[in-house]
């Protein structure tokens, strides 16, 4: 399934363009392209709307709310994310910093920043999170 991220501003005024709700966000979106009904049953998709909270800022790097992490790690895929101005690990546990949420899956002292591959909100591709410590 096809996946499209959008701001919480653009859901929104999609929201408000729908007459009803039997009117779809493809309805509103076919009509905004100018383009005519479907004429066949649009595939679900799955679209992720971050939530607005605080952001979460680690060695001057800023992560908005909604910032996914993921990591391979002996052939399993983890995740983390950022929620209300919290990076979250490994379930439900909370870490204060990117080395500290490697911690909880390799039970080793690991280099966060190497470890975790990021993608924030309105981000099209996945980054090494030190990457973006040498642009920020």
């Amino acid at each position: 399934m096809p996946v499209i991220d959008i701001d919480f501003e653009v859901y929104k005024a999609l929201t408000m363009k729908r007459e009803t709700e039997s009117h779809s966000y493809n309805d509103v979106l076919r009509e905004m392209l100018g383009l005519e009904g479907p004429q066949r049953e649009p595939k679900k998709t799955l679209i992720r709307i971050p939530k607005p909270g605080a952001a979460w800022v680690s060695k001057g790097v800023t992560f908005p709310d909604g910032t996914d992490f993921r990591a391979t790690y002996k052939g399993q895929v983890f995740a983390a994310k950022i929620n209300r101005g919290r990076l979250i690990a490994e379930g439900d546990k909370r870490a204060t910093s990117l080395s500290q949420a490697a911690r909880l899956i390799t039970n080793n002292s690991v280099d966060g920043w190497t470890f975790w591959e990021v993608k924030r909100p309105g981000d099209l591709e996945w980054r090494k999170a030190g990457d973006l410590r040498k642009v920020e």
